[in-house]
């Protein structure tokens, strides 16, 4: 996907008007005690607090806004997540009284998978990793004539960028912005919402180090893939880049920090002590790249996304019990 394809400022404030009949902007708080922590200025994005706990909802708002403008809306969507992406169309499938089945890899989060179905979602597991869920996926939704909804995707870009919109026009002074990357929604549409805005903010990429797709991808100019094998970051654990988004990421990322599961619990420990809101792993992720390269903050005004919330109970209570805490 070139730059130029990006959804446009107009695009984005239209999308806000469909998130908008769901939930309201989510907040952006400069929290003391995290600013501390960083020598910086820092600014906390709250998407933990959308409905269902993380921001992927409001690019599932706006797909299926999309298809039923185009009179497309489908019988039955399929898709495949680890969580956050599956509550999304979840949510919004019900919204429009589409039948909804999701597919998650085996050992998946019990809270996730408990969400999903709250949601009315038909919940499948299938395959070790996210990408073998994937492409299971893929399979069920040609047997079926069902609507394999993406994880990235135009439509579902539109919704995302909503939040960085939100963020970029709330804190203007930020000078530089972490963000995860999955799939690269998230990523992708903070540079939309950057270009959209005439920001002046460095976009710095957030991945696991035990799930170095992007990573290898990026620096290679072709998809490659790596494994996974990150215990906490489930958010980041694809184990296959999305080609359509390396393009995007070459040109608009400032650069890629890649952050270990160690590196992770403790800013999960971090976020809860400082603000006490619950970060799920790659919720915890941009906290955690913003203080390996904390020297080179100091006095800056930093955007760091709170992602998600989405962590089971049993693993955050293992996190704030044995997460090592930074000086």
């Amino acid at each position: 996907m070139p730059l130029n394809a990006l959804p446009t400022l107009s695009d984005i404030e239209a999308a806000a008007q469909v998130v908008y009949r769901a939930f309201p902007p989510t907040p952006q708080y400069r929290w003391g005690l995290l600013s501390e922590r960083l020598g910086a200025d820092c600014w906390l994005k709250h998407e933990n607090h959308t409905p269902v706990g993380a921001f992927k909802i409001r690019g599932g708002l706006t797909y299926f806004e999309q298809l039923a403008k185009r009179g497309e809306l489908p019988r039955e969507v399929i898709s495949a997540t680890r969580g956050n992406h599956g509550q999304s169309i979840g949510w919004a499938a019900r919204q429009h009284g589409v039948t909804c089945t999701i597919v998650v890899p085996l050992g998946n989060s019990v809270e996730k998978n408990a969400a999903m179905r709250a949601l009315g979602v038909q919940l499948i597991e299938h395959g070790d990793d996210f990408q073998a869920a994937r492409e299971h996926a893929i399979g069920l939704a040609a047997t079926r004539d069902a609507h394999m909804v993406p994880s990235f995707h135009p439509d579902l870009l539109r919704g995302v960028s909503t939040y960085w919109w939100e963020f970029l026009r709330a804190v203007p002074t930020l000078d530089v912005v972490y963000v995860p990357i999955g799939q690269g929604s998230g990523a992708c549409s903070a540079i939309a919402a950057k270009q959209a805005l005439g920001h002046r903010a460095r976009i710095v990429g957030v991945v696991s180090a035990h799930a170095t797709t992007y990573a290898d991808s990026l620096a290679a100019g072709r998809v490659v893939e790596a494994p996974v094998s990150t215990r906490l970051a489930d958010g980041m654990a694809c184990r296959v880049a999305d080609a359509a988004a390396l393009p995007v990421l070459a040109k608009g990322l400032d650069h890629l920090v890649q952050v270990s599961d160690d590196e992770v619990a403790r800013a999960m420990h971090h976020l809860y002590t400082d603000t006490h809101n619950l970060a799920e792993g790659a919720g915890a992720a941009a906290l955690a790249a913003a203080l390996q390269e904390r020297d080179s903050l100091r006095g800056l005004t930093v955007g760091l996304a709170l992602s998600g919330g989405n962590v089971d109970a049993a693993m955050m209570a293992e996190v704030l019990s044995t997460a090592a805490i930074a000086a």
